[in-house]
């Protein structure tokens, strides 16, 4: 008697960005700002920095330092950073429970950030949150090789280029709007989720059935 063949899903794995999805880095962020204009003598807007975090920290150095002293002065941002940036640093609202969800479905939770990994190491482990993987220095479309390594489904972000990586990895984007891009802006640049933030994380999940069609073809 000849058998059914049955196929079976592999199993979750949601991928998330760090920066203003996991972590409410401006405070941090702001005062390594502040504590290099200060050791370095340049005038940094602090300010207007930390309203558009999510592109590699070289991004916005590159607004303040001539081309020739970006390495430099990120090696020296990156150095000063633990002492001034961990403990100013929280979750952010539903971070934990979101981890929690992915787990309470049998899944993997993972990191995939821009930061670069010894700091996002040190900021996940002081707030005692701890995915099954973390991958840093990787941005927009360079998140996409670690997305597929490491088998993720679903990638939740908050900046259009978190959409673009989970787009490049033809992973699920999932947008939270707590970070520099409005909903609108998410949803525009091709998110197939946005959430208000992660507290709505986990009522989207039990919700979310992978054996449907829900992620739209992509272009």
């Amino acid at each position: 008697m000849a058998h059914m063949a049955t196929t079976t899903q592999p199993a979750l794995t949601v991928g998330f960005d760090l920066d203003m999805t996991l972590i409410d880095s401006r405070p941090g962020i702001h005062a390594c700002y502040r504590a290099l204009s200060e050791r370095t003598g340049t005038y940094i807007d602090a300010d207007l920095a930390v309203t558009r975090l999510g592109p590699p920290l070289a991004e916005e150095l590159v607004n303040w330092f001539p081309a020739e002293r970006i390495e430099e002065m990120a090696d020296l941002y990156r150095s000063m950073y633990p002492t001034i940036a961990i403990a100013a640093t929280p979750a952010m609202a539903g971070a934990r429970e979101a981890i929690d969800a992915v787990r309470a479905a049998g899944g993997r939770a993972i990191v995939v950030t821009a930061k670069y990994e010894p700091n996002a190491r040190l900021h996940l482990e002081h707030l005692g949150i701890r995915p099954d993987e973390l991958v840093g220095d990787l941005w927009a479309e360079g998140k996409a090789p670690a997305l597929r390594e490491h088998g993720a489904g679903v990638y939740v972000g908050d900046h259009t280029g978190d959409v673009r990586g989970a787009r490049t990895a033809e992973a699920l984007s999932v947008a939270v709007a707590t970070g520099p891009c409005s909903a609108e802006e998410l949803a525009t640049a091709g998110a197939d989720v946005v959430l208000a933030d992660l507290l709505e994380f986990p009522a989207w999940l039990a919700e979310y059935d992978r054996s449907d069609s829900y992620r739209p073809a992509r272009a």
